[in-house]
Order: structure tokens, then C-alpha cells, then sequence
């Protein structure tokens, strides 16, 4: 009990301790989570958790397209990929698809792998 009340500690210690590029980047692995566990469970037959997983991965899909700056051009590009994302996220949710969901999770490891070659170029440059 002890050691996972330290673990909680420590998560909570980090997430309020990041940087918004980390934060950035802790969301998109955990949509990558939530998709990987989607879609064993959907392997195994278990809709309960394939659904609660699902809907996980949609809502951190979704908190990225509302938090979109707008006044940037590129963020209209994102909002696109978001929404073809979400729709694809609830076809697989109401099918149970495994591929539809193995389709998103290349999209998510793309785009955070993407993430965090940002990251990588900005803290060279002082930036982040």
C-alpha cells in the first residue's frame, strides 16, 4: 500500500512538475496506452474494457483538437487529422475493430514520435 501510494506521489509529482511540451507528450502516450490496451481487449473479446479504452484514447484525441491555437494555419491541418482520429476511434468503438484501432495507434506513435523530435530540436535551441 505504502509503495503505491509513493507511486502516485511520484506521477503526481512529475505532471505537476512538467513542462507543457512534456505534458504534451505524456498525453500522447498515454492515448498510445489506452489504444494498445483497446485493442488486446478487443483480441480478447473483453467489450467492457475495449470500450472504456476506446473512449480514454477519443478523449485525449479530442482535449488535443479543443486546445488547438488557431491562429497558427497548421493548427487547421491538426484539427483535421483530430477529427478523422475521433471518427475513426468511435467506428472502431461501435465495431470492436482491431484494425481501425491498430490504424489510430500508427497515426498517435507518428505524431507523438513527431512530438518529440520538436522537443528534441527546441531544447538544442533553448527553446522549451
Amino acid at each position: 500500500m505504502a509503495s503505491s501510494n509513493a507511486y502516485a506521489q511520484y506521477n503526481n509529482s512529475k505532471i505537476l512538475t512538467a513542462s507543457p511540451a512534456e505534458l504534451t507528450l505524456m498525453l500522447y502516450e498515454g492515448a498510445i496506452k489506452f489504444c494498445n490496451i483497446a485493442i488486446s481487449a478487443v483480441e480478447q473479446k473483453d467489450t467492457p474494457k475495449a470500450h472504456t479504452n476506446i473512449v480514454k484514447t477519443q478523449r485525449i484525441v479530442e482535449h488535443f483538437r479543443l486546445t488547438l491555437d488557431m491562429k497558427y494555419p497548421v493548427a487547421q491541418d491538426f484539427e483535421r487529422v483530430y477529427l478523422y482520429l475521433e471518427q475513426r476511434l468511435i467506428a472502431a468503438n461501435i465495431k470492436k475493430d482491431a484494425e481501425i484501432l491498430n490504424e489510430v495507434l500508427g497515426h498517435l506513435r507518428s505524431m507523438r514520435d513527431t512530438w518529440k523530435e520538436v522537443m528534441r530540436i527546441n531544447k538544442e535551441k533553448g527553446a522549451l
